[in-house]
């Protein structure tokens, strides 16, 4: 951490703490959204043909989780945790870095999946189901790993 007292100072640390919070908020809705919208994929892509009624409704879950959730939520994290770098100082550390190019890999993900929700939305899916329970994996992965270097910081 740098020298300044971001998290030991008074209203320093109340303004960081909140930051803070909000920035797990996030988190936590991103994640939500974005093992939830593969899941979908694979209910909507396992629709026998036919199935018209079922996939329109699957079409509206997609559109709305990732416009009214997954998105915001994304941007909300990238603010909050953007900020509580450049407030602690960990900016320069390696393993805020390496986090850094993980939470990248993870908006790459949630690109994938927005793109998907297109796809689906224009009936151009070509993937079945056992496709999107591989990719329901990935941001587990992925979280796993941003977690365990956001709470331990290794200092490798």
């Amino acid at each position: 951490m740098s020298s300044g007292c971001w998290r030991g100072c008074g209203a320093d640390r109340v303004l960081y703490d909140w930051i803070k919070a909000l920035h797990i908020i996030a988190l936590i809705a991103w994640m939500a959204a974005m093992l939830y919208l593969p899941r979908l994929f694979v209910y909507h892509a396992a629709l026998p043909p036919g199935s018209e009624a079922q996939s329109a409704t699957f079409k509206v879950m997609e559109r709305r989780l990732l416009k009214a959730i997954m998105t915001p939520a994304m941007i909300a994290t990238w603010v909050f945790g953007l900020t509580l770098a450049w407030m602690s100082g960990y900016y320069a550390s390696l393993w805020l870095q390496l986090k850094f190019v993980l939470v990248l890999a993870m908006s790459g993900a949630h690109g994938f999946l927005a793109r998907t929700v297109k796809d689906f939305a224009a009936d151009r899916n070509t993937r079945g189901d056992r496709f999107y329970r591989v990719i329901n994996e990935v941001p587990t992965l992925l979280m796993i790993a941003i977690v365990i270097l956001a709470v331990v910081k290794p200092g490798f």
